[in-house]
């Protein structure tokens, strides 16, 4: 019978638990969506593609410049297997099982490199990061961690402008 109720105590404060961290998840996405708002809409030309499409995870946006404050609004704090593709009007991140999320060119102010996005902890520029700003006027980094790393200097050079 000791037994029993242990168990059952332990099963209550598990529940009580992913109870509270889901409240807390909901109550982040509630003080963000205003500084969020409407993500751009993808326009019908994107213009001529610059970079082949790249395939990898995408590891969720953050707000800039924190590398761990995960966006809670909408599906933006979710990771999700993503094709990554570079138009002469942005960028194109088309997620499985998710929201297709745009990038205007103009918005874009650093596409780099780093350790680390999201919770997500890699070897030494595993993660590409786009640094973008919303219509909001919000900066958010954006994080993708390739399949196919090699891809990663082609990225920041084409975004800066440096096709040399």
């Amino acid at each position: 019978m000791e037994r029993t109720l242990w168990v059952v105590g332990l099963l209550i404060l598990w529940v009580v638990l992913i109870y509270l961290m889901y409240r807390g998840w909901q109550n982040r996405a509630k003080r963000q969506v205003e500084r969020i708002g409407d993500l751009p809409p993808v326009p019908q030309e994107l213009g001529a593609q610059v970079l082949e499409p790249t395939t990898g995870l995408y590891l969720g946006s953050t707000m800039a410049p924190s590398w761990q404050d995960r966006i809670a609004v909408g599906d933006l704090g979710f990771r999700a297997t993503a094709e990554l593709t570079r138009f002469e009007r942005g960028i194109l991140l088309e997620r499985d099982g998710a929201a297709v999320i745009w990038i205007p060119q103009e918005s874009i102010t650093a596409v780099r490199t780093e350790r680390g996005h999201a919770g997500k902890v890699m070897t030494e520029d595993g993660v590409l990061v786009i640094r973008w700003t919303l219509p909001t006027g919000t900066e958010i980094d954006t994080g993708f961690r390739g399949d196919d790393k090699t891809v990663y200097p082609a990225w920041a050079r084409v975004t800066t402008g440096d096709e040399g």
